[in-house]
């Protein structure tokens, strides 16, 4: 199933960061875009998510540099904008697997497109891995990691359910039931002719 397949990778590559665990570490993709070009671009979809992660935490530190605030900002605007790049590219290559398929004539749309239940489910595993280890934190009150593993378990079923859901989605686009109808994210904030602050700029 795709979702297994998926799930695999993003553990990977947040097993991956965490042995640096830092958000200026060199990224390499160890799937080739040539002979594995989902793996290749589920790989980099949450490698992006991982290190925009660590951003927002630092960036809520109380005590930040404004300048190294404002710097941060901008990383993590360029972020976002790479993150939705992604996600664009991995629904073009559902859209190229897919193209083929003859779509029934009671053939219904979804409310999101599979990549963007595939974003979900990068972040969900972000939740999953940080919240393991709040319930594990030893230096943590024993209050603080029963909580935490409530929280878990619910997000442990969470992504069950996501996950089979996508994979159903995926189904039905492959049969003919769903079709896909994908709307390129048209940011305006990065745009320096549609942000008003920066077209003023120039």
């Amino acid at each position: 199933m795709f979702s297994e397949k998926a799930n695999k990778i993003f553990q990977e590559v947040i097993e991956k960061y965490h042995v640096v665990n830092t958000v200026d570490q060199p990224f390499t993709n160890v799937y080739d875009k040539d002979t594995n070009l989902l793996e290749h671009l589920l790989y980099r979809k949450c490698w992006i998510d991982t290190v925009q992660w660590h951003y927002e935490d630092i960036i809520r530190d109380p005590q930040i540099d404004p300048v190294a605030a404002l710097k941060l900002k901008r990383q993590i605007d360029a972020s976002n904008q790479d993150r939705t790049d992604m996600v664009e590219y991995i629904d073009s290559y559902f859209l190229e697997k897919y193209k083929d398929v003859s779509v029934k004539e009671n053939a219904t749309i979804n409310t999101e497109s599979p990549a963007w239940g595939v974003d979900r489910l990068s972040i969900l595993a972000l939740k999953v891995y940080h919240m393991h280890e709040e319930a594990t934190r030893e230096d943590a009150s024993e209050a603080h990691r029963e909580a935490c593993q409530k929280k878990l378990d619910i997000l442990l079923e969470q992504r069950v359910d996501l996950s089979t859901a996508i994979d159903t989605l995926l189904n039905d686009i492959a049969n003919g039931d769903k079709y896909m109808k994908v709307y390129k994210q048209m940011k305006m904030y990065n745009d320096d002719e549609l942000n008003p602050v920066l077209r003023s700029q120039k």
